[in-house]
């Protein structure tokens, strides 16, 4: 039984060493998980949006989707790339159709959060935050400097870096 425990633990070791080096290599990535931040950023730290619980899995789902099909595009990438070095129209065809699934589930988390977020309230009260306090719109314009360092930099170049 304590062997089963070791090989569960290590599988999710595994796991979080895909997610790491998904992090690590992957500009793609990158931004994903900088919108998703600044958009739980916002939802969590201010009372701007009215959010029902379902609001909040469907949002939550749909940015799930779309990092999950980027780390599978990775993988697909990845296998493509071990398969073979010359080009070949089918390896084309896998690498194309992986960062279209990628593609298509980024352009309708978009819409999903638009339908949600899209509370002219909401954006009347962060108007007139930022205009009352203008320092914190200063912090907000200057959080977008390490967020683009961690977007085109990540944490440092390794082999099949594309940032």
């Amino acid at each position: 039984m304590k062997k089963y425990y070791v090989k569960l633990f290590k599988s999710f070791g595994y796991a979080f060493q895909g997610v790491w080096t998904v992090i690590r290599h992957e500009r793609n990535f990158r931004i994903h998980l900088t919108c998703i931040g600044y958009m739980l950023g916002f939802l969590l730290l201010t009372d701007w949006f009215v959010l029902s619980r379902a609001d909040w899995a469907i949002l939550l789902l749909a940015s799930a989707l779309v990092l999950a099909l980027e780390i599978v595009n990775t993988a697909v990438e990845s296998t493509v790339d071990l398969a073979t070095q010359e080009r070949h129209p089918l390896a084309k065809k896998a690498k194309d159709a992986a960062a279209g699934a990628v593609l298509v589930a980024a352009i309708f988390a978009v819409i999903v959060g638009l339908v949600i977020l899209l509370q002219p309230a909401a954006f009347r009260a962060m108007f007139e935050y930022f205009t009352a306090h203008p320092w914190a719109l200063a912090l907000f314009i200057l959080s977008i400097v390490p967020a683009s360092l961690f977007i085109f930099l990540g944490f440092g170049k390794g082999k099949g870096n594309n940032g």
